[in-house]
């Protein structure tokens, strides 16, 4: 504990109280444990994961597909009407113009069902990729709850991580929590953690 005596000056009180309380946190944060995951390092040796990968392709090309057909058939009616106009009426003109819009919005309507946010094809990956999700989760869970870990990152997301210590790597242990063999070694980029990181 520290005392300040009457001679010390209130900067100097503040400067000495700072630095107890960034000691006293430091001290704190080296009690936690943290460890980091390559979650596209895990996901890559779910043969789940790329299954489902596989289904979503064959998936989104066959609509992708579908909606090209669409177009190409509403490109063929307008180029037909262009060449056909000087020989029909007006209510004719008027007819075809219709039909042409409505077949475009009919294409527009469907390429946002399968593509658009909340559509199709989101729904078909929540379908197969989330059990999976939840899978590395739950194993997730159960490691940082038996080695106690604080926190957990993942490498591979967004978040800024200028350096990190292989040793710290649970990523092929999530996998064997999982039930999978990882296919990769520890030399490679991603996964490879010892197991003894409560050393």
């Amino acid at each position: 504990m520290f005392i300040f005596a009457p001679s010390i000056k209130p900067a100097m009180k503040k400067l000495l109280l700072s630095i107890v309380t960034v000691f006293a946190l430091t001290a704190s944060a080296s009690a936690q444990r943290f460890a980091f995951i390559d979650s596209e390092y895990i996901l890559e040796n779910v043969p789940e994961y790329k299954s489902a990968q596989q289904q979503l392709d064959k998936i989104s090309l066959q609509w992708q597909k579908e909606i090209e057909a669409k177009f190409a058939e509403i490109d063929r009616m307008y180029k037909d009407f262009q060449a056909e106009s000087v020989l029909l009426s007006d209510d004719m003109k008027k007819k075809r113009e219709e039909e042409i819009i409505d077949k475009e919005k009919e294409a527009k309507e469907l390429q946002k069902q399968r593509f658009g946010k909340g559509g199709d094809l989101l729904k078909r990956r929540q379908e197969l990729i989330k059990p999976i999700q939840d899978k590395v989760y739950n194993a997730l869970k159960e490691i940082s709850t038996t080695k106690n870990y604080a926190a957990v990152f993942d490498k591979s997301s967004d978040l800024t991580i200028l350096f990190v210590n292989p040793k710290f790597d649970i990523s092929d242990q999530v996998l064997e929590e999982m039930g999978y063999t990882p296919i990769k070694g520890a030399d490679d980029a991603g996964g490879g953690g010892t197991k003894d990181t409560d050393k």
